[in-house]
């Protein structure tokens, strides 16, 4: 077997390097490529009605059946005939000026439902299906149908939704059932609405569509408590699809066979859906998530999948990676027609990266190309990629259309993009608005970034941290949160699933620790106390070693606390990403952090050499 480093990439088609850059006197980068982007058809279900009657009988949608586990497809005329009936009960029961809600886990049904709405201009306001399970007084459902006033929800979990409704007393809203619900009026089934006979007034709603008309509000992540709502417009869809076919679609081929987990009701994921339909290929709606006990569902789809282009987030990756190392059926089916991995919605660490590749150099002699899906949901999806072949783990470099500005900010440069897939504002949000734009119109990203190498921008930029999580101490020490907190999870594999650093204006640096069972039994035993002192004690070692390569407080750990309560969605501490909320957890949890900053702490504190 070659060496890594050694090893050829498997051929990879990308768009080509050719940047156009100014120097501002400030310190300012302006930065695109010349590459231009290529026009496109802004209306999507135009365009995708279009494919449909050239693909017939090909699977579109694909999703194993319950129970019995077995594919059950939808062709693309059979998607056709289901958006057209669908369009019609939308145009005969939702109001000009209305939305349509949907609340689902990634099903046929709500590919149907958007495209619908998006044929005849009803907006889309695709949500978690947990808005509606959690329970408690539903904060974040109640913020978002108060400000998008739904005249209908689609629910794949009906019944939750039907109690969410009557609790927040919003039963004028129809609840479109995706399975048959004995519930209150007014209630419809899924089945029902597809078998709404079509007219020409579809054909005549889908012509007069124009390109500024919102299409979706797509909710952000809710990293800082309730999420902001953001007006997506058909342009802004056609502006990065487009972008993202052009920067990688050569490789990601999404008119063959996809397989994807990520979320609809999310950038990345909604993007996957839109793309692979668009082009005409087979998406296998993979019903598995990237946590213990759910990832097996998304490995037995591996192992009978193969696809040229995956795209996970790192806690998938931590994940797969894994599972890669001991399962070899896996590792041959994976790789067999591979050619890109892309990872969005938080940074890969460089050490995972490597043993990725060190399983695909084994199977196959080569490196698969790792590529980066950045952008925020305020850019529809991602506005950069690695579109040019490294090693390094990054950001990348600007898609087609867009203008990417960096100011200076200490050592490094804020990120700043302005292009036709960027929104125009929150909606109802002018404050919010006003601080998210400069006074030239570029959204602020709110990250930091730096160039690989700084006399060849062509190598790409790395992620170098979000403003939001940066803090000082009570010394004045600046903690780099999103730096620190990567090298952490490095240092405390596999025993730590996830973390959390502490706190601002404090004397020294602590970290709230969730235990990986997994990691923990294997490293140390199964019969490990997941808050017991075999565990405090391994962490503490750990914890020591890496405080040993550090350099000042401001990434030296002090104390450890192993928490064996999650984060709780319900309360904020977590985002619909998966991310925590650091500020939100903290001062829920304001108890736990007291006792690490005790004086005299308990034993269940890690106290670090």
């Amino acid at each position: 077997m070659p060496e890594l480093s050694e090893a050829p990439f498997r051929e990879a088609r990308l768009m080509p390097v050719d940047l156009e850059v100014e120097h501002r006197d400030d310190g300012t980068i302006l930065m695109r490529t010349r590459v231009p982007l290529r026009p496109y058809d802004a209306n999507l279900a135009r365009a995708l009605l279009a494919r449909c009657a050239e693909r017939g009988d090909k699977p579109a949608l694909a999703k194993r059946a319950p129970g019995s586990g077995d594919w059950v497809f939808t062709t693309y005329a059979e998607l056709a005939d289901s958006i057209r009936s669908a369009a019609q009960w939308l145009l005969d029961h939702v109001p000009p000026g209305r939305t349509l809600v949907i609340s689902s886990d990634n099903t046929p049904a709500v590919a149907i439902m958007s495209f619908a709405a998006w044929a005849v201009g009803v907006p889309v306001c695709p949500i978690s299906a947990a808005y509606a399970s959690l329970g408690g007084d539903y904060g974040r459902l109640r913020h978002v149908l108060a400000k998008v006033k739904p005249a209908a929800i689609y629910a794949g979990n009906a019944e939750a939704v039907a109690r969410a409704l009557d609790a927040l007393d919003a039963n004028d809203t129809c609840l479109i059932a995706g399975t048959p619900l004995k519930g209150p009026a007014p209630t419809v089934d899924f089945a029902d609405v597809i078998r709404t006979p079509a007219t020409a007034q579809v054909a005549s709603a889908l012509a007069a569509r124009a390109k500024n008309d919102v299409a979706a509000y797509m909710l952000t992540s809710g990293s800082t408590g309730l999420p902001k709502i953001v007006p997506i417009t058909f342009d802004n869809m056609g502006a990065n699809t487009t972008q993202c076919m052009q920067a990688v679609g050569g490789a990601a081929t999404w008119h063959e066979a996809m397989l994807d987990w990520l979320p609809w009701h999310h950038a990345a994921g909604a993007s996957v859906m839109r793309t692979t339909l668009l082009e005409g290929g087979t998406l296998y709606i993979d019903d598995g998530k990237p946590m213990p006990g759910l990832f097996g569902e998304s490995l037995r789809n591996m192992r009978e999948i193969a696809v040229s282009y995956i795209n996970n987030v790192p806690a998938g990756y931590a994940l797969l990676t894994e599972a890669l190392e001991r399962d070899c059926l896996l590792r041959k089916t994976f790789f067999s027609k591979l050619h890109l991995m892309l990872y969005g919605g938080a940074g890969l660490p460089q050490h995972m990266l490597d043993r990725l590749q060190a399983q695909a150099v084994a199977e196959t002699g080569h490196r698969i190309m790792m590529t980066s899906g950045y952008g925020a949901t305020e850019t529809v999806s991602a506005f950069m990629a690695i579109y040019f072949n490294t090693d390094k783990v990054g950001i990348g470099l600007p898609m087609p259309g867009v203008q990417l500005k960096l100011t200076p900010y200490d050592h490094r440069y804020e990120v700043r993009v302005r292009g036709p897939n960027v929104m125009s504002g929150y909606l109802d949000e002018p404050a919010k608005t006003a601080q998210a734009f400069d006074d030239e119109g570029f959204y602020r990203l709110g990250d930091l970034a730096v160039f690989h190498d700084s006399r060849d921008f062509g190598q790409g930029l790395a992620f170098a941290g979000r403003i939001a999580e940066e803090f000082k101490l009570a010394q004045g020490n600046w903690v780099y949160g999103g730096q620190v907190r990567d090298a952490l999870l490095k240092a405390l594999s596999p025993l730590a699933m996830d973390l959390a650093l502490c706190d601002d204006n404090r004397p020294f640096l602590a970290v709230l620790v969730w235990p990986n069972a997994q990691g923990v039994a294997a490293a140390l035993g199964a019969d490990t106390d997941l808050a017991g002192p075999a565990l405090r004690a391994a962490l503490g070692e750990r914890l020591t070693r890496f405080n040993e390569g550090q350099s000042g407080s401001g990434a030296h750990i002090k104390r450890a606390f192993v928490l064996t309560e999650p984060p709780s969605a319900n309360a904020h501490e977590i985002s619909d990403k998966g991310t925590i909320n650091r500020r939100t957890l903290l001062d829920r949890r304001r108890d736990i952090v007291e006792r690490v900053y005790a004086e005299l702490p308990d034993q269940a504190v890690v106290v670090v050499a």
